[in-house]
């Protein structure tokens, strides 16, 4: 006798989680609906696509689970005028207004894809952020990320819909884009990098991880009104990364080892310092809570996760 899994309704399903979030959920038999922008032939035939836009009238009809994984996406140089703005009118008022389509159509669950970036920017060594922790975020995608939580909860808790928050920290796999893909550019023309001596320590959630996570949510009992960070379970250093990168790539990594005091010191000089602290500083999360509340643990190594990621950046670029 198979099980019937409840009908989940998507967003943000051509994007980088998205996409390998679909790929996961057909493969369990899951029946899916996607809100997209325009058809896209990205997504594969079994996937229902229903066209419009966060905070416009959505057909959520036979839909259990929502799963809202689309936002305005944190950028290192926003041009917009009012940034804090911008990630509001997409970030907070769009999944409110998804949210409560959700609890007009009867949805039994919402799994909101949220950042860790709502707990802050950065931890001392040796001291993870915590699902318990007092909200601190800095930045205005922070910002409207935590105001969005803080929306959820309130719906939530007056209509009896169960919300379940997961906060990533950086997401990495096959496909990544930005910094990751950057180091590896780097790494692989064998570029020399002044970071051989960076003792910080960094959590990071492989792509099959998050989405792993995600699709335990989506019918775990206990993880009804839950807030999840979530992480491989292994931090690193980024002159460890670089150098387990390196292997994964076949390309050793010449790591020049400078003192960070003189990074910081060029940082400042060039104006770089928000790159400097990212690759610089500490951002470690505590995924105790996760494990315990669901008996879950990531299922893929970061080793592994690493070597996934670098032969699709060398079958691609």
């Amino acid at each position: 006798m198979t099980t019937q899994h409840p009908k989940v309704f998507i967003t943000g399903a051509t994007g980088f989680v998205g996409l390998a979030l679909v790929t996961a959920l057909l493969a369990k038999g899951y029946a899916l609906r996607a809100l997209v922008r325009e058809m896209s032939e990205r997504l594969p035939g079994a996937v229902e696509q229903v066209v419009g836009e966060l905070g416009q009238p959505v057909d959520l009809a036979g839909a259990q689970v929502v799963i809202h994984a689309a936002a305005r996406v944190h950028v290192m140089q926003d041009k917009t005028a009012d940034p804090l703005a911008a990630f509001r009118a997409v970030n907070v008022e769009g999944t409110l207004a998804l949210a409560r389509q959700a609890i007009a159509a009867g949805v039994r669950r919402f799994i909101f894809v949220s950042s860790i970036k709502v707990n802050g920017e950065g931890t001392a060594p040796g001291k993870p952020y915590t699902a318990h922790d007092a909200p601190a975020p800095v930045d205005p995608y922070g910002i409207s990320k935590l105001e969005a939580e803080q929306g959820l909860k309130a719906l939530a808790h007056a209509s009896g819909m169960e919300l379940v928050i997961i906060r990533p920290v950086l997401v990495y796999g096959p496909g990544v884009k930005a910094n990751l893909r950057s180091m590896m550019n780097w790494l692989h023309k064998g570029i020399p990098l002044p970071l051989g001596r960076v003792a910080n320590k960094r959590s990071l959630v492989a792509l099959d991880n998050l989405v792993d996570l995600i699709v335990t949510c989506i019918e775990h009992p206990a993880a009804a009104n839950q807030t999840f960070l979530v992480s491989d379970g292994e931090d690193l250093s980024t002159t460890q990364l670089l150098a387990r990168m390196g292997k994964a790539l076949h390309r050793p990594a010449r790591l020049v080892p400078v003192p960070v005091a003189l990074l910081e010191l060029g940082g400042k000089l060039l104006g770089r310092q928000t790159m400097i602290n990212r690759l610089c500083g500490s951002l470690q999360v505590d995924i105790s809570h996760t494990r315990e509340t669901l008996g879950w643990a990531p299922p893929v190594c970061v080793n592994d996760a690493l070597q996934k990621t670098a032969e699709h950046f060398l079958c691609t670029d």
